[in-house]
């Protein structure tokens, strides 16, 4: 089976061919943990979920790295210089601003530790990650490296390039990467120096443009004793840019100069993931840092770019807790939800998709239930029709709507044989990641549930209408959808 994936660095879909096969090496570009992570956040973290998921069901052993950046991450990040702000100081202000009306988090003794603050919103990413069912937050910390905690490793890539003539030290001691010294830089974003000579539509930070030899060259090491994070270094005290801290983490963590692929949302291909391909490559003198690039789009809401003065700007906790919907909303429902669109198509959050993706979620965890009264699961391999179809659509480009239209075509069909079935489900469910999630709140209420149907047959069967009716607008009002069966009634948790 080949599999093919659109590269961004040459604009084109290309057979998939690991360095070192069956193992692959995969980068995922992370939070900034300043914030609580937003929906379209996490549209990029999922897909680079399923694409790791697929990858194993394929046969292929996945060391899967996502970074949390805790330093160097600027407000203005859309410049290649970084300007503006670190975004640790902004939430740690805000968080002073919290403390003095008394709305401080829990998890937060003292905003004036950085250390606290980025501690807490890593803490509210990971639970809202593993919630959603992404495989390296369920090994955290392991597999999520922080900047913090690799500053040597960040300063010898730096000395590295400056040994190798790639950087240099301005005047105000501000260690920078020279574009000029890499003839490819822009490749990836589709455009040449001469567009990005200064940064994003021609802004640069005015302090340091008189220091520069170039007002595209973006700063790796930045001295400020003042800073609310900073490390003593060969350059003054000071702090790591952005764009450096991934491409040593990426080096270190997955131990090669090569890696197979790289994601991250397409708001990361400029400056990111063009600064870090050009000080990657001038480093350590190879042909390629990753030798895929995969972007997913952003995620729309109601047709709309999320924005907090639109009032569309969601949080993961803000769909689960009902905040958006009106009713809480099953982790499974989301993830569903981000995950059921192609990644280079536009993807569009709307209620109406919620309940689709409701109804969905629920008919294919039924489906999975029926099963498990089966017994063991019988041995299938990926040579089964329906495993092959549904790999088959996941191979051209993680076709997942393709490949989800497989799914639910078989599971409208009676099982000839439900052990074989549910080995089938397993596997496919391995990818999507959907019963697996929805498995440990299905048996929430259960037993009380059990008892209110029974009372509701009951009164019914006594003639005790009035009763019987109350007693079901019991469960509605705790989130179950009540149906009546030959069997009796049966209440169903609603998940959206």
């Amino acid at each position: 089976m080949d599999i093919r994936f659109y590269n961004t660095l040459t604009n084109r879909t290309e057979i998939f061919e690991p360095l070192d096969p069956p193992h692959v090496a995969m980068y995922t570009c992370g939070p900034t943990v300043y914030d609580f992570a937003h929906i379209g956040n996490f549209k990029s973290f999922l897909f680079s979920d399923l694409l790791r998921r697929f990858l194993e069901l394929a046969g292929y052993r996945v060391a899967h790295v996502m970074n949390i950046t805790d330093v160097g991450h600027m407000t203005d990040d859309e410049v290649a210089d970084a300007a503006g702000e670190d975004k640790i100081a902004v939430a740690a202000r805000k968080l002073k601003e919290a403390k003095k009306s008394g709305a401080l988090p829990g998890g937060v003794a003292n905003p004036d530790d950085p250390y606290q603050v980025a501690q807490y919103f890593t803490d509210a990413f990971v639970e809202d990650a593993c919630a959603l069912g992404i495989e390296v937050a369920r090994d955290y910390p392991r597999n999520m490296p922080r900047p913090t905690e690799h500053i040597d490793a960040i300063q010898a890539m730096i000395q590295k390039l400056l040994d190798k003539g790639h950087a240099y030290i301005a005047d105000d001691g501000v260690v920078y990467f020279s574009v000029r010294s890499f003839p490819e830089y822009g490749r990836l974003s589709g455009n040449d120096l001469a567009q990005l000579v200064a940064g994003s539509g021609g802004r640069v930070l005015k302090e340091h443009q008189a220091t520069k030899r170039d007002p595209a060259d973006f700063f790796l090491w930045k001295p400020d004793p003042s800073h609310i994070m900073k490390w003593p270094s060969p350059w003054g005290e000071g702090y790591p840019g952005w764009h450096i801290e991934c491409s040593a983490m990426a080096m270190k963590m997955l131990r090669r100069e090569v890696i197979d692929i790289h994601t991250g949302g397409e708001d990361n291909i400029f400056p990111h993931h063009e600064c870090e391909i050009a000080q990657s490559r001038c480093a350590t003198g190879q042909s390629h840092f990753a030798k895929y690039w995969i972007h997913p789009r952003y995620l729309m809401v109601e047709g709309e770019k999320m924005s907090k003065s639109k009032g569309n700007f969601f949080t993961v906790r803000d769909v689960l807790e009902g905040k958006v919907t009106g009713r809480p909303v099953h982790p499974a429902v989301l993830r569903y939800e981000l995950i059921k669109t192609h990644y280079r198509t536009q993807t569009n959050f709307t209620q109406k998709g919620i309940r689709d993706s409701a109804n969905a979620v629920r008919r294919f965890c039924e489906f999975g239930q029926g099963l498990a009264q089966a017994g063991n699961a019988a041995e299938v391999d990926n040579a089964h029709p329906v495993i092959a179809d549904f790999l088959g659509a996941l191979s051209s480009d993680l076709n997942i709507s393709a490949a989800l239209a497989v799914v639910h075509t078989w599971i409208g069909q009676t099982p000839d044989d439900p052990s074989e079935a549910r080995a089938v489900f397993d596997k496919i469910d391995s990818v999507l990641g959907i019963a697996d999630l929805s498995d440990a709140s299905e048996s929430l209420d259960k037993d009380n549930s059990a008892v209110l149907c029974k009372q509701i047959d009951e009164a019914r069967a006594a003639k005790n209408y009035d009763v019987a009716d109350r007693l079901r607008q019991e469960l509605i009002d705790a989130g179950f959808e009540v149906r009546s069966t030959p069997e009796g009634t049966v209440a169903v948790k609603k998940l959206a």
